[in-house]
């Protein structure tokens, strides 16, 4: 990081009320696998030139998601939360919260909006790397358009060309490149808020953002294209992931072949789901030579029947995983980067950090998607294990 920008104090600010309208608890659907708040937390803390991550919320359950994504928490007051309340109110509140505190008082604020989960953690830090480079005080995300006919209706339902004369129509290249807020960004000095009530101000540089990165959730629409989005991002990445290096692949049990639910009946007997294509992944899979094995620190037999049908060896009732998978690593001789671990739950962190590969399913834990090198389209027990011995059966027939 440039030693400039290493001089201000950077503080990401996310205002997330309760009570949406259009969307009912939409700060906290899933969106990517994980609640949508939760991409723009890990978003600023991701990135190498914030310092602090706030979330301004009047709502129990988004705070809770948020702390579990490792943000602070500043509480609204109801007086500034309805949904006429301004961003503005809710970020001046914050500056005044933590002055009055802490006597805390950030040289820049970096005000991310929880509707836009495509960001990536880069574009902040080339933003506010803008803004200081270009000594501005306050910068915005956009998209950067070459409007073709841009037109307006009037009252009386007459439609008017706004950006070219009817007898002059220009080629589309000729169109002067036009910036639309794409509400993704926005970063100001303190003293442009303070002094202005607004959070533009000053010099005001914009940070250009492409169209698909620029995309907001303001309805189930969008909802539903970015997930989809999301998706394909993840096959994508899939192509950078090398399985070549790995002889051993290590399966929890509970979450990642099952769906992590239990069917308790009147007796006690219980009962898992898991997904049938799986097996036929891990049949083919066994074909290429690869070893797989089951390692779980659950009792119930189920574990024993299941890997016995899948015909894979398995370790149940562990009570110290990585101890037994370090065992099972001596006697196979492998080295910890010749191995690959799939987990979904902080019982794995151990396993997943000393691993080579460490993968994690779609619905896993925070702090273990937090770690992983990989992480499935698919949930546990819907298909995870199967799209995994898929890659893998990919890259070696390749």
């Amino acid at each position: 990081m440039d030693i400039l920008v290493m001089k201000y104090k950077c503080l990401a600010i996310i205002p997330a009320r309760g009570g949406s309208k259009g969307i009912p608890k939409k700060n906290i659907r899933i969106v990517g696998g994980k609640p949508l708040i939760a991409n723009t937390i890990e978003h600023a803390l991701k990135s190498c030139v914030v310092n602090r991550t706030i979330v301004s919320t009047d709502d129990k359950e988004i705070a809770e998601v948020s702390k579990q994504y490792r943000a602070e928490i500043v509480w609204r007051p109801l007086e500034i939360s309805g949904d006429k309340a301004s961003s503005e109110s809710a970020l001046i509140h914050v500056l005044d919260y933590l002055k009055e505190k802490e006597n805390y008082e950030p040289d820049l604020v970096v005000f991310l909006q929880a509707t836009s989960p495509l960001r990536q953690p880069r574009h902040i830090n080339e933003a506010v790397k803008k803004l200081i480079k270009q000594k501005a005080d306050s910068c915005f995300s956009a998209c950067p358009e070459h409007f073709t006919g841009r037109w307006q209706i009037d009252k009386n339902g007459v439609a008017k060309a706004l950006n070219y004369e009817l007898s002059k129509r220009p080629m589309r290249q000729e169109y002067p490149v036009e910036y639309v807020e794409n509400g993704s960004i926005y970063i100001f000095k303190t003293w442009v808020i303070r002094k202005t009530g607004n959070r533009l101000g000053g010099r005001i540089v914009t940070y250009p953002m492409d169209m698909i990165d620029s995309l907001q959730i303001d309805t189930l629409e969008d909802m539903k294209l970015i997930e989809q989005l999301f998706i394909a991002r993840d096959l994508d990445s899939k192509e950078e992931v090398d399985f070549s290096d790995i002889k051993l692949l290590v399966f929890d049990f509970d979450g990642v072949m099952t769906d992590n639910r239990v069917l308790v009946q009147e007796d006690g007997y219980e009962s898992v789901l898991c997904d049938r294509g799986d097996g036929l992944g891990i049949s083919k899979l066994k074909k290429t030579g690869l070893d797989i094995i089951v390692l779980s620190t659950e009792e119930n037999p189920v574990v024993k029947v299941r890997c016995k049908k899948l015909g894979i060896d398995h370790i149940q009732n562990s009570h110290n995983k990585l101890t037994e998978l370090k065992k099972i690593a001596k006697i196979k001789g492998l080295k910890s980067n010749q191995i690959a671990y799939v987990g979904n739950d902080i019982n794995d962190l151990d396993c997943m950090t000393w691993v080579g590969l460490p993968i994690a399913v779609r619905n896993a834990m925070p702090e273990v998607k937090n770690i992983a090198h990989f992480l499935t389209v698919k949930e546990g027990g819907k298909g995870a294990v199967r799209e995994i011995c898929d890659i893998i059966l990919k890259q070696r027939m390749a």
